[in-house]
């Protein structure tokens, strides 16, 4: 009876051992293959609908639903339609990574866009790297969120350019075009977004930083501030935070006198900055994905039109990025011949010349894109002129 006992247990174990091996998202290996691809191709949005960033975050989910319609009505990806899980994360980094873990284990989708902002895409990265699910962010652009500690996030990618970028962009632009060598740095130090920029500006410009003010999301009086550095020499005020401060301090900074040229990185490109500021908004410059005045190809035209015509408004460079996100995932599942989502990781990492609205793109082996950005020139709260950087 022993025996049979025993027998019985080995043959209970080896069944388990091949339920186990057999089971979705298994390989024979026992290695995951994070969420097989059913019948519809589903890619979810983490997205910030609500809360501090709900302008950027919304004009992100439009583009995302824009270019999801288009594919779908020339038959989907890899002949399946896209199938769109849309969430709100409220601009909150404990909804984030909830909302991701939602995504990824209950709705079973192959890739994730978003969130827009870097705070929210390192929320999100332990959860989707756990379940071996693609994350794209359209507009966070921390250096860390796809090199960690020197090591590659594998599960981790943007359509958006890193602030190392953005950071030399600034400093080259304010330097060379604007002739500017004393500075006033004003940046939001609540955020990774604007610290990274900040970090890669201080390393990259010659001139002098007379003095470097901060502010918090949130924050609405900024003249104290502003008045104890109005007497001081500078040719510039490089402003490096979100749209609904920035509007703010452009509006005070201006009101008060202070009117140096003001270059920002491209969080301030949403339109809600220049509500803000109002006509005060002149002689800005920030860096943009995107412009609708300098459109980098045929393709960018044809996206300005679809999205004024679907949304009565011109699309903003968040909702630019957002929009390449797709084509991005459409690209690497049709080269990849993908899967599941593991696949789906491996095959954006290998994307190559996809000519995206907001230029031509190349990941490279760090899981940034590769393109060129543009320089957006502000004028009584109008965009003026945008120059394309290489």
């Amino acid at each position: 009876m022993k025996k049979i006992a025993i027998l019985g247990l080995a043959a209970a174990s080896l069944l388990t051992l091949a339920a186990c091996s057999s089971a979705p998202g298994a390989a024979k290996n026992g290695a995951a293959k994070g969420n097989p691809i059913g019948k519809t191709f589903k890619i979810g949005l983490d997205m910030e609908l609500s809360g501090a960033y709900a302008a950027p975050g919304n004009a992100e989910k439009n583009a995302v639903q824009l270019a999801a319609d288009e594919i779908n009505a020339k038959g989907g990806i890899n002949g399946k339609k896209i199938e769109l899980v849309v969430k709100d994360n409220k601009t909150d980094n404990g909804e984030v990574a909830t909302v991701a873990a939602n995504l990824t284990s209950n709705d079973k989708v192959a890739a994730i866009i978003g969130p827009m902002s870097s705070g929210g895409t390192l929320a999100a990265t332990p959860n989707v790297t756990k379940a071996q699910v693609p994350l794209i962010t359209p507009t966070g652009t921390n250096d860390s969120l796809t090199v960690k500690k020197g090591k590659v996030q594998p599960y981790i990618f943007r359509t958006i350019f890193p602030d190392a970028f953005q950071g030399k962009v600034i400093a080259d632009y304010t330097e060379t075009t604007l002739k500017a060598s004393k500075v006033l740095v004003y940046y939001d130090n609540s955020s990774d977004y604007a610290r990274g920029i900040l970090e890669t500006f201080k390393s990259n410009y010659q001139g002098d930083i007379v003095d470097t003010l901060s502010f918090q999301a949130g924050d609405k009086d900024f003249q104290a501030a502003l008045t104890k550095v109005k007497n001081k020499s500078f040719d510039a005020i490089v402003l490096i935070g979100y749209y609904a401060e920035g509007g703010l301090i452009t509006k005070q900074a201006r009101e008060m006198g202070l009117d140096q040229p003001i270059v920002g990185g491209d969080g301030i490109s949403d339109p809600t900055y220049t509500e803000l500021a109002g006509s005060t908004a002149t002689n800005v410059y920030y860096v943009a994905g995107f412009s609708t005045k300098a459109p980098f190809n045929d393709k960018t035209t044809t996206f300005i039109k679809a999205y004024q015509k679907a949304y009565n408004s011109e699309p903003s460079a968040f909702a630019a990025c957002a929009y390449d996100a797709v084509y991005m995932i459409k690209q690497a599942a049709e080269d990849g011949k993908v899967k599941n989502s593991a696949e789906l990781a491996q095959a954006l990492a290998k994307v190559r010349g996809l000519v995206g609205v907001t230029g031509t793109i190349d990941i490279d082996q760090n899981h940034n894109p590769v393109k060129s950005a543009v320089m957006v020139k502000l004028e009584d709260g109008k965009e003026a002129s945008a120059e394309i950087v290489k």
